[in-house]
Parts: structure tokens; C-alpha cells; sequence
């Protein structure tokens, strides 16, 4: 029987338990969001709101219990020097679980958003580009190549392809037409053929 023993075992045996919430704990904080099951993202919380709460205290005690539970330098100082300041007043309820629609492919197992709550926003959105002032003073027009990538893998430039362009179409035009062997052959064994029969 296991009266009292609390937590979801997901299957895994302690160590890899142990192992799994760390590595997700160390994500969290150092990402501020991630996407993973909702029942491993309400797990998970207990972790790292203890971390967070470990961190508010900011004693060098507290620093190297922060360090042997998540085996982290970057993590510890993340936790230390911006979440601690940053949920200074607040008295817990440092993470979010977002449940979204779309299921894992796989199993179709429930997916949720795990986040840290007052979190920086972070603008992902497309920026455009800004335009030379000097260019648009003076009436040219700016255009961006759109095909700059594909032609610096072929080692090529926009300037050069048309030049090389405009080369082979002044080259073709300036070349007189050839005569075609077939009709020197021809009359050739025609002469042959007639002064060996006389």
C-alpha cells in the first residue's frame, strides 16, 4: 500500500524522476516559458516555486542548496539576481500552467504552457528594416534582392549575373553565322566522286 506517498510517478524509477523535474526546472527559469504536459507542468511546479522561495532568503547558505539541486551556475545566478528581486513582494504563486488545445502527436497526451508569472514579454514579431535616408532623398530607389541568400550559396551576385548577361548576348551578336559542314562534305565527295568515274 502507499498511504501517504504523494506525487506522480510517470513511470520512471526515483533517479529519473529526480533527473527529468531538474532539467525542467533549469528550462523554466531559464527560458521563462516552456511547452510540456500538463501533468509533468504541475509537478514541476512544486520544484521550482521552492527554488524560487530559496532564493528570496539570498544567504550564501541558501546559494549552495540552490546549486545542489539544480547543478546549475547560470540557473543559481538567474535565480538569485533577477527572480529573487523580481517576486520580492510576492508571497508564492511564481509559475503558471496554460492548458492549449493542440495535443501531443504522438499519444495525444494534454499540453500546457509553463511559465513564470511577470515575466518580460519578448516582441518576436517581424521588424522592418529601415530605409537609407540619403537614398530616398535623393529619389533612388532601394530594392532588396530577394534571391540574396540562394545566390551566395552559388557564389554569385545579382551585378554579375547581368553583367555576364549582357556580355554573352553582345558576343552572340557580333559572331558571323557558321556554314555547316554537312554541305562541305557533301559537294567535296561530289567532286570525288565524279573525276574518278572519268
Amino acid at each position: 500500500m502507499r498511504h501517504g506517498v504523494d506525487g506522480r510517478k510517470f513511470g520512471r524509477n526515483t533517479s529519473h524522476r529526480v533527473a527529468m523535474f531538474k532539467n525542467m526546472a533549469n528550462s523554466l527559469i531559464q527560458s521563462e516559458q516552456i511547452i510540456t504536459t500538463t501533468q509533468k507542468a504541475k509537478e514541476a511546479r512544486r520544484i521550482v516555486e521552492k527554488l524560487i522561495t530559496l532564493a528570496k532568503k539570498g544567504t550564501p547558505a541558501a546559494r549552495k542548496l540552490a546549486f545542489d539541486r539544480t547543478r546549475d551556475t547560470d540557473v543559481v545566478k538567474k535565480l538569485f539576481d533577477t527572480l529573487a528581486v523580481r517576486y520580492k513582494g510576492r508571497a508564492g504563486g511564481y509559475t503558471r500552467v496554460v492548458k492549449i488545445a493542440e495535443r501531443r502527436w504522438g499519444d495525444a497526451a494534454e499540453m500546457a504552457v509553463f511559465e513564470l508569472v511577470d515575466r518580460e514579454i519578448i516582441d518576436r514579431k517581424k521588424k522592418v528594416k529601415k530605409v537609407d535616408d540619403s537614398a530616398a532623398a535623393e529619389g533612388t530607389a532601394v530594392t532588396s534582392d530577394p534571391f540574396k541568400g540562394v545566390r551566395k550559396m552559388f557564389g554569385g551576385k545579382k551585378k554579375e549575373a547581368t553583367a555576364k548577361a549582357g556580355k554573352a548576348t553582345a558576343t552572340k551578336s557580333v559572331k558571323p553565322a557558321k556554314t555547316t559542314t554537312s554541305n562541305r562534305k557533301v559537294s567535296a565527295s561530289g567532286g570525288k566522286s565524279g573525276s574518278s568515274s572519268t
